[in-house]
């Protein structure tokens, strides 16, 4: 009997140890058609292998939704204080600065880091050594175009020496941020989020400190070149610290075509949304006055906090996760539908929120009544990025499983449409047109579902009908309730209590037995 109970076991650990090797390394070799021969590994080591790549992906997703969770809370407090203490038109020399650097981070990649991580293969030491040279070198190129940007006239004008200093300090901190890289992509490929988000806990402590210090002590806009500076070198430190890796500077030819095959796509892609947005952004930032464009970020930062909490977050866990199960049709649906229903779970009720207390937190706080004329960019921005948060996963999925072309097509909608639509809105609404027309074009979101279940037969409308009901019906009382909210702190606290209770009834009497069944399957 003790005999048959140990050889158990050691057949029980050697299908582990098989399922950790499929994982880990994907040794087995690959069918024509790229899929592993599971014949080789057997049934048993296969299911290890999934079971392994979901405990990592659910651990790693809650673990990375709880501490970038504190980070919200740091970067949120952090924006109210900042809020209260700049104007708009710092706001807007900020947000022009922002922006920039945002189109010139094309430059610093060509897609190498995504190519690295959606490799079904193991990277080789050549891969990781020629993706950080040339990151280097880019990087620098970056920093060169940052000190000729800062000498034009044009942005001279519009930004000041405050902005010029803060572009040069964003510049600086891309061969800093390359450091980094590397180190991400081996964690990332492991699925070890619990490391990967601790050099964002510590660069967001760092910069979201030092910022309120400096503001505070009456250093005004200069305050973010300082506070950038400082974000990198920390970051850069604790990244190589926690994650070390076999540091060399390398270009090798194969590796860069094999990465390159996929990055250049990936890095199509890339640049068509800096187009769609840092571009068309610093369009505004020129055209529109300081104070309007100030409005617009303001908005735009603010609706932003959501999406940064939940999706973004979720996106961190689901592209190397779904990179390791683009072979498994069935886990990979699951997966997709998992994050479909807690993003959205999640993040419906935080949007509806912010759309409705806006006003009344103003109302409460006085400070804030600057910002009044923002308010229905925020809204409408803030409606836009639920339609979001349903197809950035789904986008995500298209690339995962190695389906650009698809998102390259989409990408090219959007920003012919973006480019299109706000100018012809613009003329209408004003500076409030951005916001309309970004809310009308998010109704395209809808398009990744229907490409997505082309390849995995996922149910996309069962995944998230029960939370958009729970969510319409929060909309509704707290729409109605709008006039009482901002009567005092008091009333305030209790609609905000009062509509997450209506959110949480509705969506426990529609659909309790799902949500307990999702929870369940994630043990």
């Amino acid at each position: 009997m003790f005999g048959s109970f140990f050889q158990k076991r050691a057949h029980r650990k050697l299908v582990r140890e098989q399922g950790e090797a499929v994982f880990e390394q994907e040794v087995s070799s690959e069918t024509e058609a790229g899929f592993p021969q599971q014949e080789q590994i057997g049934e048993q080591a296969e299911a290890e292998a999934l079971q392994t790549i979901k405990k990592r992906s659910v651990t790693g997703a809650i673990s990375y939704f709880i501490r970038t969770g504190m980070l919200q809370l740091i970067g949120f407090g952090a924006n109210a204080i900042l809020s209260a203490y700049l104007s708009p038109s710092d706001y807007g020399v900020y947000g022009v600065v922002v922006q920039v650097v945002g189109l010139l981070t094309f430059f610093a990649d060509i897609g190498l880091a995504a190519a690295l991580i959606q490799k079904k293969g193991e990277p080789t030491k050549e891969d990781y050594r020629t993706a950080f040279t040339v990151q280097q070198i880019l990087s620098w190129v970056i920093v060169g175009l940052t000190l000729f940007v800062a000498q034009t006239t044009l942005f001279r004008d519009k930004a000041g020496s405050e902005g010029i200093w803060i572009l040069i300090a964003m510049g600086l901190s891309f061969p800093l941020a390359t450091i980094k890289t590397i180190p991400s992509v081996i964690l990332e490929r492991k699925l070890d989020f619990s490391k990967l988000v601790l050099p964002q806990v510590f660069e967001q402590i760092v910069f979201q400190g030092s910022l309120i210090y400096l503001v505070l002590n009456g250093y005004g806009l200069i305050s973010y070149a300082y506070a950038i500076i400082l974000r990198s070198v920390v970051g850069a430190v604790s990244m190589t610290l926690l994650q070390p890796w076999e540091f060399g500077i390398a270009i090798h030819t194969n590796a860069l075509k094999g990465l390159f095959g996929y990055g250049a796509k990936f890095q199509v892609n890339d640049f068509l949304a800096r187009i769609k947005d840092q571009l068309f952004y610093i369009f505004l930032g020129l055209v529109l006055p300081n104070k309007e464009f100030g409005y617009i970020t303001w908005a735009k930062q603010w609706s932003m906090y959501p999406y940064t909490l939940t999706v973004q977050n979720v996106m961190s866990v689901t592209f190397p996760a779904f990179s390791r199960l683009q072979s498994h049709t069935e886990a990979l649906k699951k997966a997709i539908e998992k994050s479909l229903f807690f993003i959205t779970a999640a993040i419906f009720p935080i949007l509806v929120g912010m759309s409705v207390f806006i006003e009344p937190v103003i109302d409460v706080f006085p400070v804030y009544d600057k910002w009044r004329p923002a308010l229905a960019s925020l809204i409408l921005f803030t409606l836009g990025i639920g339609w979001s948060a349903v197809s950035t996963p789904l986008a995500n999925t298209l690339n995962a499983i190695g389906k650009i072309n698809i998102t390259l097509k989409l990408m090219v909608m959007w920003t012919s449409m973006t480019w299109v639509f706000t100018p012809v809105l613009m003329k209408y609404y004003g500076y409030e047109g951005v916001a309309v027309a970004a809310f009308i074009i998010s109704f395209t979101s809808l398009l990744p579902a229907y490409y997505v279940k082309k390849f995995v037969p996922i149910n996309f409308f069962g995944s998230i009908w029960r939370q958009t009901v729970a969510a319409v019906a929060m909309a509704l009382v707290g729409w109605f309730g709008r006039d009482i909210w901002g009567q005092s702190l008091y009333h305030l606290g209790c609609g905000a209590l009062l509509v997450s209770i209506v959110y949480c009834v509705t969506f426990i009497l529609i659909g309790r037995d799902t949500l307990v069944r999702e929870i369940k399957s994630l043990r």
